[in-house]
């Protein structure tokens, strides 16, 4: 039997989670350190941010500085309730400026990003078209942050109803690498009603993602991430350095 040869070599799979996202940055840096460099990548939330940095020609570190020591607050705007509590504009303005693409296709990697469709109420890629909207769109958690609307349709969170987005790029790999920033660990003590929430969060989006693991060459989860939130910005050198750690042990089995 013939082996077709895949569009791609690695391709890499990064989940949402808030800005557990940093973990994101410490994995990439783990994978390229063991000469590890993907040519495709799919993300939801904060893994199309941190996908469409990378994707841009972004180095590592380049990403971390651009988010690091800044508060939740900065990347807000509170405003008037009516279909969302706050609108992401400092985080609209740091993509605006940051971003050399302006369209997916001038990404020096090709990028997949995960929406939720609320008007169909169904899961969307995007991997063409204006750039920095659909990011946008895709770390848009419903009720907190008013809904994006892209040519007339209502989008929110990829991560609603996929939030580690495999699907597009599935078939079109030799090797493909999943990243999990949403770890569940036994739990007995609760910090409030915040952390019950993120707690409740991450058991959604891990019983959504259970069955997709098998299918990763190389799966990577941080399990030392179930201590922050994902509201936690403040904490995003701890998040990029567990990622980090996690991904040079799970490579170091792998032969890495």
């Amino acid at each position: 039997m013939v082996k077709v040869k895949k569009k791609y070599k690695t391709g890499l799979v990064l989940s949402g989670g808030g800005f557990r996202g940093f973990a994101h940055g410490g994995v990439l840096k783990a994978l390229n350190e063991a000469g590890i460099y993907p040519d495709v990548i799919s993300g939801a939330s904060a893994g199309s941010i941190v996908g469409a940095l990378y994707a841009d020609g972004h180095s590592v570190d380049e990403i971390y500085t651009l988010f690091a020591n800044k508060s939740t607050y900065k990347f807000l705007e509170f405003i008037v309730p009516n279909k969302g509590l706050v609108r992401m504009t400092g985080l609209y303005k740091t993509l605006r400026e940051n971003l050399s693409a302006k369209n997916f296709e001038d990404l020096k990697i090709p990028m997949h990003i995960a929406v939720t469709n609320l008007d169909k109420a169904c899961i969307e890629y995007f991997s063409e078209g204006e750039l920095v909207k659909r990011i946008i769109a895709s770390c848009t958690v419903p009720v907190i942050f008013q809904p994006v609307n892209i040519d007339g349709v209502t989008y929110v969170d990829g991560g609603v109803l996929d939030n580690l987005p495999l699907s597009p790029i599935e078939n079109d790999c030799e090797m493909i690498i999943g990243v999990n920033v949403n770890p569940v660990l036994p739990e007995t003590k609760y910090r409030g009603m915040v952390n019950v929430a993120d707690r409740i969060l991450n058991i959604a989006l891990n019983k959504m993602n259970e069955h997709k693991i098998p299918s990763f060459d190389i799966y990577i989860e941080p399990s030392e991430l179930n201590k922050y939130s994902m509201f936690e910005a403040s904490q995003g050198k701890k998040m990029f350095d567990i990622g980090y750690k996690e991904a040079r042990k799970v490579l170091k089995e792998k032969g890495y």
